[in-house]
């Protein structure tokens, strides 16, 4: 049996610095409500989607998004952002049309069932958020809106500079 790779006291360091950062936590936090969402949204016969799926539906305009622009707003390759739309296409979410502005260019957008079935997620999420303020508290729900409300504000008007990459450490020879 080969040897761990990493070990136990580097794992429970890299698990206490992941559970102290806000960002990670709230990274694990989506996940965990995504998938509860769309376990709902399906358990409510709406096409079935999948985590992928819902990471594109946000970046969607509702007049339509070229794929390019739709891949870099989602931070992934153009064929990784094609292959989920043709999979929300093949479902009946999505359709690709003209660009009025580019007659060489097409556009993504929700057609009227995924319209209605987009309607029927953010039902499914307002249940989610009242069973959380069941949970932990309605005021407690309402200060972490406002809290995200303002990171959102902040992180949206550049507040977060961006850092040069970090160097490679050079190789001795």
């Amino acid at each position: 049996m080969p040897a761990p790779r990493f070990s136990a006291a580097n794992l429970a360091l890299l698990d206490r610095r992941k559970r102290a950062s806000l960002i990670q936590e709230l990274f694990r936090l989506a996940r965990l409500l995504d998938e509860a969402a769309v376990a709902r949204v399906a358990g409510a016969g709406a096409p079935t989607l999948r985590t992928s799926h819902t990471a594109l539906l946000p970046h969607l305009d509702l007049e339509g998004t070229r794929l390019v622009d739709l891949a870099a707003r989602v931070g992934v390759s153009k064929q990784a952002v094609g292959q989920l739309v043709d999979d929300l296409e093949s479902m009946g979410v999505v359709e690709r049309v003209p660009d009025p502005e580019d007659g060489r260019a097409r556009r993504v957008r929700f057609t009227r069932r995924g319209f209605q079935a987009l309607l029927h997620g953010v039902g499914v999420l307002e249940r989610l958020e009242q069973q959380l303020a069941a949970a932990i508290g309605r005021q407690t729900v309402d200060a972490l809106r406002e809290g995200v409300e303002a990171a959102l504000r902040a992180v949206e008007s550049g507040a977060l500079a961006r850092e040069a990459p970090a160097r490679a450490p050079r190789r001795r020879r």
